[in-house]
């Protein structure tokens, strides 16, 4: 019964809440150098840039998890060994990247995201749940008061459970056209729509008067793409946002933009918003919040306030009073400087937090530039010159400006784990620069050749020279049997559909994109609305790379953090990942760019992969930040393990999906044990 009753508190918390932790401690700081494969589970769903981002579920010593082709698996978690699965696509083919970061579960259901649609199974036979809204599912394109056709989003990251309900939010493209990002819940026994927030305030609601009085009918984003907590004693739920589109360039939507890069307090039986914090205003710069909220407490002159930490890309740890939204330690407001593009209008002030300090280095300088080699250093140092570099909030630039830390992080979607015995918050963070440079979007007129409707509407994403970042952004190269006409034209995933270029300039686009064929068109009468209508793009996701295609910045590229939360004082930060090919030639402990979260235990442990290239598995005391243990995974461990117990054995068990930053694809899911 005790076996059982670890099992099922353990679920719903990861289930309910972000807060990785397990209070398990058979395996401990002591033992831990003894850990061995208890199992491997290889789903064969891999294809060529997939990856797993699934936290797993343990329920009953049940495993549930999903494959890179979202194919939901229960496996015995002792042993492995499938049992059941469900394919959400049908047998569709499956062949672009897909993302699951986890489940809720109530009563018995698993309730999961693949595509626009939000499914119900039963996680005892891995059946649909029929009287869940459509035959099991909820197509999320319904009632955002938008055409649903027109609609592009995916539900990635789990919601939260309170009560009855299902919280959720999802992905949106971050172009336009872009889905209002509407913060719902749903019954979990029905589906039915019970509550629905606008995070763009439509008229008489607070905050409309943030954007243009229209844009609550055009504009989109603001969406909750990273996961929520829920404070289930208070009835609270903490929902982060992120940018309005289009990310980089808002000439199109004057204001603060409330909700857009806010947490946001919401009465979770209601809907109501409680309170809020914008981190950023008028975002230009990506800055989602991108990783779910963390419930902590904080000891303060002799008594525990409960609270809230969210981590942002910039690097830095904000820590609200639950209730109130109060923020327990000091915040200081900056100037920001006016923006080169004209149409533009950037909020004067931000804010950041003087406490805790930043876990990522926070401007580049040329100190800071590598200097792997002499050539390396010389090549950077040139460019950088050409670049506009300066502290955070430092406007988007023609020339190009430094973000760093990059459009990745600092924190990023794998979350934070976070210690209730010692207070102690750990966070694994990214430090690469990036380049944003703003272009003209084009002349806006009828004529066009097919070039130049691909410069307008694709290369932001996918770079002029159509190589993109995959598998984010996947090339444009040879594609030939693809349809690429109906994805032009309808939207797939979060991209949205281009069809009011009308029938000739879909046509042309593909036969560009296909042979190369710079057909000249006459475009149609424009059927969108001015507000979608921008006069700037940027020229593409750039990372600042050396020639040999290293971070061209100095180590560290990656690091793990303690943070104390109740002092604010960090107890330990290390470089965390390296480069397998330069640790062969002595440059180790660089850290690298990492994606997954970690989870630390009663047992004294922290256990995380995340580590992007070397694709190790990594045990450390959670005390000294000292490395216990690790091994190499058979792909990169991009996700966030789990900690569980069956029959009185501990485990721990993590995807090794890989697929990031070119990295080989993995299908499988791998556990270790003590022997």
């Amino acid at each position: 019964m005790r076996t059982a009753f670890l099992l099922i508190a353990f679920a719903a918390l990861a289930a309910a809440q972000p807060e990785l932790y397990s209070p398990l401690k058979q395996i401990t700081s002591s033992n831990a150098s003894r850990l061995t494969k208890a199992w491997q589970f290889d789903s064969g769903d891999e294809f060529k840039g997939s990856e797993i981002q699934c936290r797993p579920l343990v329920i009953d010593g049940v495993l549930y998890a999903t494959t890179p082709k979202l194919r939901v698996v229960a496996l015995d978690g002792a042993s492995g060994k499938q049992l059941w699965s469900f394919d959400p696509f049908f047998g569709k083919p499956v062949t672009s990247k897909q993302r699951s970061r986890g489940f809720m579960h109530w009563n018995g259901r698993l309730y999961f995201g693949a595509g626009h649609q939000l499914f119900a199974i039963d996680r005892k036979t891995g059946q649909l749940v029929t009287e869940f809204g459509d035959n099991g599912r909820v197509d999320l394109r319904q009632g955002l008061g938008r055409d649903p056709e027109t609609q592009r989003l995916q539900m990635t990251s789990p919601g939260v459970v309170y009560n009855d309900l299902l919280i959720v939010g999802f992905l949106t493209s971050e172009g336009l056209p872009s889905s209002p990002g509407d913060i719902r819940a749903f019954d979990a026994r029905t589906g039915k729509l019970r509550w629905s927030f606008h995070t763009i305030p439509h008229p008489g609601e607070p905050g409309h008067d943030t954007w243009p009085a229209d844009g609550w009918k055009t504009l989109g984003g603001a969406n909750s793409w990273p996961g929520m907590a829920v404070d289930q004693k208070r009835g609270l739920v903490f929902v982060p946002t992120g940018s309005a589109a289009f990310d980089f360039y808002g000439g199109n939507r004057p204001g603060d933009n409330l909700y857009a890069n806010s947490l946001i307090a919401l009465n979770a039986a209601t809907g109501k918003h409680v309170w809020h914090f914008q981190f950023v205003k008028h975002d230009v710069w990506d800055r989602d919040l991108p990783t779910a909220p963390v419930l902590v407490s904080v000891k303060r002159n002799g008594r525990t306030i409960d609270a809230v930490a969210q981590c942002t890309k910039s690097g830095h740890v904000f820590v609200f009073n639950r209730e109130t939204g109060e923020s327990l330690f000091p915040l200081e407001t900056v100037k920001t400087p006016p923006s080169p593009a004209d149409g533009e209008q950037l909020s004067p002030t931000q804010t950041l937090p003087l406490q805790p300090a930043p876990f990522a280095r926070q401007q580049l300088t040329e100190e800071m530039l590598t200097r792997r080699t002499p050539e390396a250093h010389a090549d950077a140092l040139k460019r950088f010159r050409t670049y506009r570099s300066g502290p955070q909030f430092t406007p988007p630039s023609f020339e190009g400006t430094v973000i760093f830390p990059g459009f990745d992080g600092g924190a990023e979607w794998g979350g934070q784990a976070y210690d209730p015995e010692t207070g102690m918050l750990y966070i694994n963070s990214n430090e690469m620069a990036w380049i944003l440079r703003l272009v003209p979007q084009g002349d806006g007129t009828r004529k066009s050749t097919a070039a130049q409707l691909y410069s307008r509407h694709c290369s932001s994403c996918h770079r002029e020279d159509r190589k993109g970042t995959p598998p984010e952004f996947p090339a444009l190269l040879n594609l030939e049997g693809k349809n690429v006409e109906e994805v032009i034209r309808k939207g797939a995933g979060r991209m949205p559909g281009f069809a009011f270029l009308g029938d000739a300039g879909v046509k042309a686009l593909t036969g560009f994109l296909r042979t190369g064929d710079n057909k000249e068109i006459e475009l149609p009468a424009p059927r969108q609305s001015a507000s979608v209508q921008l006069k700037y793009r940027t020229d593409g996701y750039n990372k600042f790379l050396d020639a040999d295609g290293y971070p061209a910045i100095a180590p560290p590229w990656g690091t793990l953090n303690a943070l104390n939360v109740n002092t604010g004082q960090y107890a330990w930060q290390i470089p965390f990942g390296e480069f397998p090919d330069l640790a062969a030639k002595g440059m180790r402990n660089t850290g690298t760019e990492n994606y997954g979260g970690g989870v630390v235990t009663a047992g004294g442990l922290l256990f995380i992969g995340a580590t992007n290239h070397d694709r190790k598995f990594h045990v450390f005391d959670k005390s000294t930040g000292k490395l216990l243990w690790e091994t190499t995974l058979p792909a990169g461990g991009n996700a966030t393990p789990v900690v569980y117990e069956v029959k009185g054995k501990q485990y721990v068990a993590i995807a090794a999906g890989g697929g990031k930053s070119g990295a080989p694809s993995g299908g499988s899911y791998v556990a270790f044990a003590l022997p």
